[in-house]
């Protein structure tokens, strides 16, 4: 596997296998790989000839109290196991590769919609850096698929509606999500837990099962929605929203939906944050 960290080395690679008519696919990370991460390379694998990871980790979408400083910098291991897993070339920019304005004074991408609620909601700015630092990236690897795993759903959603609305040249794909054994969506936060919210934090899944039996039972959505955030609350956890949503574009459903349809979650265990969803159909 070849490391590049500038734009020009990177399509140098890129276009001369694109030459050999070669499909790409382009899996983005902030790094700190675990088993989700490798899945979607694997995914990627399955449906192009080369495939380009990169790790970099965005300022722009974190808040000002979040945990940019502190989020976990493993390019060594990650580079080692993305060899592991047949990873044809790794992009490892810096902050004034990606922001040479800096961080600051760059330009923004806003997403309207999808990009507001929930986490947009919640998290004001972020999916505006989410969507920035993506389209940078799609535009320098150029390629012609991209792998986002599912469990940022909304994330997904974001970028799908970018690179329409932009029309780019390329398919997103969805990874599914690579769950632990008892059920903890695989997350690099999920090693800022000690090891008493480490034994609670499978209680997020639980809750989500519950909320998609329940619905299955006929109760209602706003009744399951507040009684998902109690379950959360009586856990330990402290719960930014349980909602039931729209797959497709996470609006509200209208009171009679019965398909088409998913539960996702965001609650944070002491200073770790965690979000997953299930969905229904």
């Amino acid at each position: 596997m070849r490391t590049v960290a500038d734009p020009r080395s990177l399509r140098a690679v890129v276009q001369a296998w694109k030459k050999d008519g070669q499909r790409v696919a382009f899996v983005p990370t902030m790094g700190n790989l675990h088993a989700g991460h490798y899945s979607l390379v694997e995914l990627a694998h399955r449906h192009a000839d080369r495939v380009v990871a990169s790790v970099f980790v965005n300022p722009t979408q974190f808040g000002p109290t979040e945990d940019y400083n502190r989020y976990p910098r493993t390019l060594a291991e990650d580079s080692v196991g993305l060899v592991e897993h047949n990873c044809d070339l790794l992009f490892a920019p810096t902050v004034e590769t990606m922001y040479p304005f800096g961080p600051d004074h760059a330009l923004r991408i806003h997403v309207p919609e999808v990009g507001d609620t929930l986490e947009g909601a919640h998290r004001p700015g972020h999916f505006d850096g989410v969507a920035t630092v993506v389209a940078k990236l799609l535009l320098m690897v150029e390629p012609d698929l991209a792998v986002f795993g599912a469990k940022d759903w909304q994330q997904l959603l974001v970028v799908r509606r970018l690179v329409r609305d932009l029309g780019l040249p390329l398919e997103v794909m969805a990874g599914p999500i690579v769950r632990e054994p008892d059920g903890l969506a695989m997350s690099s936060r999920n090693r800022y837990l000690d090891a008493a919210q480490r034994a609670r934090a499978p209680q997020l899944h639980e809750t989500l099962q519950w909320m998609r039996e329940s619905f299955a039972d006929g109760h209602a959505i706003k009744a399951i929605e507040g009684a998902a955030v109690r379950r959360l609350e009586r856990a330990g956890f402290v719960p930014d929203y349980a909602v039931v949503r729209r797959t497709e574009d996470l609006g509200v459903p209208e009171a009679d939906a019965r398909t088409g349809l998913m539960a996702l979650v965001a609650a944070r265990l002491g200073n770790t944050r965690l979000i997953d969803n299930l969905g229904f159909d």
